[in-house]
């Protein structure tokens, strides 16, 4: 396939990226995804919207991000190098602002009132909090029982930020119950809001959208790695949960001759409910309006899923990312509850660096690969900072007295 026509050619014209993406939605709902499209098409190239984003990523986000090298971290694991996109640096702590402002923007010029979305970690549901304050505009966040409980200090945030915090309390009380709560939410309110979903993933044009506004990472951190090292990294690696953080990092490097590694949250183990690693236990399936590899049961039906940081575990992945991992493009991984645990400490320990439970899968795997390849260069996505999961580590983890290297 030549790459270098990739992003103008994908998706199509209704949102498939190869088999994978579309719009599967209700009749009710056709309206309002159109007027979604039709306005993000006639804007996404206007002059004056991508100068007012422009100018929000410098003055209020604080764009652009450092790429930073972990040098100590390097030196204990061997000669290979490893650098930071830093995108904990980010305004609200993460990567979700990237899309966050993106629709804002376009909920502005659209006339509507009103941000509805899902958040899992809470980054996105802060990012899209302080989007809407930004704007004047009202905001629903629905979120889980249990992430509720194990992500106290995002909840707050938003809460002062203005939002209103819809509690759900059925299922697993987790990610992919919250996006079925704020899609039902979302039906009955279309004419006036819009959603605003968390990640690369979603009926057409969300996957398209959120690409678009998150691929702002991996155009910094390529020319920012050029300008530093002189030289392309051997190796790209984020996080993949539902996918939007690593989606943004790897399509700027896609036309390189540079390896790109996603990687998934194994949880526990390999039984089901025990992790949340779509690409390498799913199959085909539809989820939440579009077609992409989803954890199913034999009625297809999805399976529950588990991971300790809360924004990945989610039983489904972004259709663009199932479609590189078609093409042979990505390669996908997994690592374990233990080893983000594991790279949780040693990134603060080492570096000074807390990172998100999340950015610690993408971490955790980068170590792993140092030792693998001896050799070389690795840019890892830290997409957002740990503030949010340092209580929950603590309580269930310790300090991380036992996690540091044998001198």
């Amino acid at each position: 396939m030549d790459y270098r026509t990739y992003l103008k050619k994908t998706p199509d014209e209704n949102g498939y990226y190869g088999p994978y993406g579309g719009s599967y939605i209700p009749n009710e709902l056709i309206p309002g995804f159109k007027e979604i499209s039709d306005a993000y098409q006639s804007i996404a190239h206007s002059a004056q919207f991508i100068s007012e984003l422009r100018r929000i990523r410098r003055e209020y986000q604080g764009r652009p991000t450092p790429v930073y090298h972990c040098e100590r971290l390097s030196r204990k694991l061997g000669l290979a190098q490893i650098y930071l996109k830093r995108e904990d640096l980010n305004f609200t702590g993460a990567h979700k602002l990237n899309h966050c402002m993106g629709e804002g923007l376009l909920a502005k010029y659209m006339g509507k009132k009103k941000l509805i979305a899902e958040t899992g970690a809470g980054q996105h549901g802060v990012a899209l909090a302080t989007a809407a304050a930004y704007f004047g505009l009202e905001c629903e966040i629905h979120m889980g029982e249990t992430d509720i409980a194990k992500q106290a200090p995002n909840v707050a945030r938003m809460k002062i930020l203005g939002a209103k915090i819809v509690c759900v309390t059925h299922g697993r009380k987790a990610l992919k119950e919250a996006v079925d709560s704020a899609f039902e939410s979302y039906l009955n309110s279309y004419k006036d809001s819009i959603y605003c979903i968390g990640s690369a993933l979603g009926p057409h044009p969300f996957p398209l959208m959120v690409r678009d506004f998150q691929m702002v990472i991996g155009e910094e951190a390529r020319s920012q790695f050029l300008e530093m090292t002189g030289n392309l990294p051997d190796h790209v690696v984020a996080a993949v949960g539902g996918g939007s953080n690593s989606i943004g990092m790897f399509l700027p490097f896609i036309d390189d001759p540079v390896e790109i590694h996603g990687v998934e949250p194994l949880g526990r183990g390999p039984a089901d409910g025990d992790h949340a690693a779509s690409m390498k236990y799913g199959k085909e399936g539809i989820l939440h309006g579009f077609k992409s590899i989803l954890l199913q049961d034999e009625n297809g039906d999805p399976l529950p899923v588990y991971s300790v940081a809360s924004g990945l575990d989610y039983p489904s992945v972004g259709p663009e990312h199932a479609y590189l991992r078609s093409l042979g493009r990505v390669s996908y991984d997994c690592i374990s509850d233990e080893e983000a645990i594991d790279a949780f400490y040693k990134l603060s320990r080492y570096e000074g660096i807390i990172p998100a439970l999340e950015s610690s899968h993408a971490v955790a795997y980068a170590m792993k690969l140092a030792k693998e390849i001896r050799t070389g260069s690795i840019l890892v996505n830290l997409s957002g900072r740990g503030d949010k999961d340092v209580d929950y580590v603590i309580e269930n983890y310790g300090y991380g007295e036992d996690h540091l290297f044998a001198e």
